[in-house]
């Protein structure tokens, strides 16, 4: 197990350092200090390596997530908006190899689950997450809404950081605004 993580370890750098397309199965293993041949024990290309590291980043931002929405009061659930949206930010800024790969869509559109886009993934899973901690139920238009939510903040967040590394303030500002709006009057 400590292997494959210094392998997604590596993997995440390299994607910082020279993006996807420059990244091998030998580039990895020579970072993570192994022989090729372990990282094909467990991987069978730099595709499958990216993809378990995009699952690793969907799950610790769930979990990261879920730990700060439990230690917040809000009157209404889409106030998690902000919660949310911070802690992206906060991976995107300070993990490594998120920046480069978020949660896969650089590569391919249906990376963390070949039946659903990316951004579907993250939608179900945010919603698992708001359900557990914010008391919303589990519904088909919650469904919606957090899929409409996803895409639309995603859009928006691309272009806060299409010239800002750091993301444009003023635009991550409003596409808290945009999603806390739509979510406040779309699901009770």
């Amino acid at each position: 197990m400590a292997r494959v993580q210094r392998m997604l370890d590596a993997c995440a750098e390299l994607l910082d350092e020279h993006g996807y397309g420059e990244l091998s199965t030998t580039r990895i293993a020579e970072r993570a200090g192994v022989a090729v041949g372990s990282v094909y024990q467990f991987f069978p290309d730099k595709k499958a390596i990216t993809q378990a590291l995009g699952l690793r980043f969907l799950d610790v931002f769930s979990t990261r997530v879920t730990e700060r929405l439990l230690e917040n009061v809000f009157s209404h659930w889409a106030e998690a908006v902000d919660v949310i949206i911070d802690e992206y930010l906060e991976m995107h800024r300070t993990v490594p190899g998120f920046r480069s790969l978020h949660f896969g869509d650089v590569v391919d559109m249906r990376l963390l689950d070949s039946r659903a886009d990316n951004n579907r993934v993250l939608a179900q899973r945010l919603c698992e997450v708001l359900t557990a901690t914010t008391g919303v139920r589990a519904s088909e238009e919650l469904d919606r809404a957090v899929t409409v939510a996803v895409e639309s903040g995603d859009a928006a967040l691309k272009l806060a950081f299409r010239h800002d590394p750091d993301g444009d303030p003023h635009l991550i500002e409003e596409t808290k605004l945009l999603l806390r709006s739509y979510l406040g009057h779309h699901v009770a």
